[in-house]
């Protein structure tokens, strides 16, 4: 308990900032997270390729993982560095059918090249035990501004029976980003990818909170090898979110829980974990008080890193997430025809990279659950002509990363990935040929993406 308080009050006395943080933390999502940023290796004097695979985030090694935990506070000792970075992110996507309608207002049919994100950090050391990850974001696609992932971090470093123990409280606004592996939802490959072409169905855990919510959990490393970590979180208001130009996508969470399981092993040349995760959550979507859809999901993960030198470097992540999904609410307004169901997620992927600078990455991904007529009802483009969710597809990525090493031009102060990344599907919602009910066919939706994702 001493830990925790003292943690507490850390956070106590910064009550502006999270004040601050509380308001910010509401704005839109954006799809995928990010990043190796180079206010990072400012603050720690070391490259970018020190703490990420492949010299860009967010694939974390021992090190990355370390920094993280540490309430991103760790320096060169050099003195005060401004934690503030940038990142653009331009992106070109082309599905091999053109989709019935725009994704958004602002964009086509098909082939839309569009200023991704734009987007600031605040991110890095603001006290001796308290740091931030807080993203600002403006969103071609939609022209829309707004607070992106946002995390603010207590840690501190304890000696508990002679081993050490990294203690901390994250104040968050999306379960699973402030696990440290790669594995976790908010974490996983793609690290960028497209928001625009079709996808299937995921657990509630997967995004289906992010931005819309505020939450706080503690967590644990002990002897560098066993991790724990328990929170929970609360909607933002209909009247906040208003405000700030979103729509009331969640609705109002009733008695929920995020916790997390690991065991990590670092052998220098090698790292690896294996865990478990899980959130329970009810979901009152009209805000009313009464019965709720509730979601209990629980995930098995795993990861492997060979860093060798660090001139080769192969990685293998694992998951899968089971959820058991309770419709009362959407069973008695009649848009489920079941009353409960489930959603199982499985993703594997393997990367190799060179010199930290050419990658090349694998990955294959499946997605299966209980057949629903009216939750998966038939709709052009996304909906199931068989009331099914079932999806399975692959993913093949390769970039090249020329900077992020200590060597490089602009070292510490620009990266670079210049990346090519194809997904096609073998089923989508159920069915490989006409899965919408509307002549659409699986492999319609296989999706040619390139992108230049900078930071600075």
């Amino acid at each position: 308990m001493q830990v925790f308080t003292s943690l507490a009050r850390a956070l106590a006395r910064h009550g502006r900032l999270l004040r601050w943080l509380a308001a910010g933390t509401v704005a839109a999502a954006i799809a995928q997270p990010a990043l190796a940023l180079p206010s990072f290796a400012r603050q720690t004097g070391m490259e970018c390729a020190a703490c990420h695979v492949g010299a860009y985030g967010p694939q974390l090694t021992p090190a990355g993982i370390r920094f993280k935990l540490s309430g991103y506070t760790d320096s060169d000792g050099q003195g005060s560095k401004i934690p503030l970075s940038a990142m653009l992110v331009g992106g070109f996507d082309r599905t091999a059918k053109d989709l019935t309608d725009p994704p958004t207002e602002h964009t086509k049919t098909n082939n839309n090249a569009v200023a991704q994100e734009v987007s600031v950090f605040l991110a890095g050391r603001l006290a001796d035990r308290l740091g931030a990850f807080v993203q600002t974001t403006y969103a071609g696609a939609e022209r829309k501004t707004a607070i992106d992932n946002a995390e603010l971090r207590a840690a501190d470093t304890f000696s508990v029976g002679g081993k050490d123990l990294i203690a901390g409280l994250s104040l968050n606004n999306n379960p699973t980003l402030s696990d440290p592996f790669n594995t976790a939802p908010a974490w996983r490959f793609p690290y960028m990818a497209t928001e625009l072409a079709p996808a299937p169905a995921s657990p509630l855990i997967a995004g289906g909170l992010g931005q819309h919510v505020l939450g706080v959990s503690a967590y644990g490393m002990y002897d560098n090898h066993y991790y724990a970590e328990l929170g929970t979180y609360k909607a933002l208001s209909a009247s906040t979110l208003d405000k700030l130009g979103l729509q009331d996508e969640v609705g109002r969470l009733t008695s929920n829980a995020y916790w997390r399981l690991a065991y990590f092993g670092d052998l220098k040349k090698q790292a690896y974990h294996v865990g478990l995760f899980g959130l329970n959550a009810g979901v009152q979507p009209d805000r009313v008080q009464g019965p709720a859809n509730r979601y209990n999901d629980i995930g098995v993960d795993a990861s492997y890193q060979f860093l060798g030198t660090r001139e080769h470097i192969g990685t293998v992540y694992a998951s899968y997430i089971h959820e058991k999904q309770k419709r009362d609410v959407a069973y008695a307004n009649g848009e489920a025809e079941n009353q409960s169901g489930t959603l199982k997620e499985m993703q594997l992927n393997a990367s190799y990279y060179y010199n930290q600078t050419w990658g090349l990455t694998a990955s294959t991904f499946r997605t299966k659950g209980s057949s629903d007529a009216l939750l998966y009802a038939p709709a052009p483009d996304m909906g199931s002509a068989t009331g099914s969710p079932n999806t399975t597809g692959y993913m093949l990525q390769a970039d090249w990363t020329p900077w992020g090493k200590e060597s490089s031009w602009g070292s510490p102060w620009a990266n670079l990935r210049l990346g090519a990344q194809y997904t096609w599907y073998t089923r989508f919602n159920g069915e490989s040929n006409n899965y919408d009910g509307s002549g659409r066919n699986a492999r319609d939706n296989n999706t040619l993406y390139l992108f230049a994702w900078t930071s600075f």
